[in-house]
C-alpha cells in the first residue's frame, strides 16, 4: 500500500465499516518523536539558495525523506527549516 520508507509504512492499518456496509481502510495516526530523542547524523549551516530537498538528498540520498528533517528539527513546516540563512538544521539518523 505504501513505499517501505513512508512515514506511514510501520503504522497500524485499521478498518471502519461505514453506514452502507463498505469498509475503509486506514492508517493510524502518526504521532511526531521528539527532535532531540533522535540520534543526530549531521547538523547543516543553511547557506543561500539551500533547498531542503536537495539538502535531504545529500545527506539522506532521498529528497522525499525531508520528513525526517522536519522530525529532527521539531517543524511540521518544511519551508521554516531553510528560510533563514545561517540557520542550523539538524539532520538525524533513519531508523528503519
Amino acid at each position: 500500500m505504501l513505499d517501505p520508507t513512508s512515514r506511514y509504512a510501520n503504522l497500524e492499518t485499521a478498518t471502519l465499516t461505514l453506514p452502507d456496509g463498505r469498509v475503509a481502510a486506514y492508517k493510524r495516526r502518526r504521532f511526531i518523536p521528539a527532535g532531540n530523542a533522535l540520534k543526530v547524523l549531521a547538523e547543516v549551516t543553511v547557506t543561500e539558495g539551500d533547498r531542503l530537498d536537495l539538502l535531504t538528498h545529500r545527506t539522506l540520498g532521498d529528497p522525499e525523506h525531508f520528513w525526517r528533517v522536519c522530525d529532527a528539527n521539531d517543524t511540521l513546516n518544511p519551508f521554516e527549516l531553510m528560510r533563514e540563512t545561517g540557520s542550523v538544521v539538524r539532520i538525524a539518523m533513519p531508523e528503519f
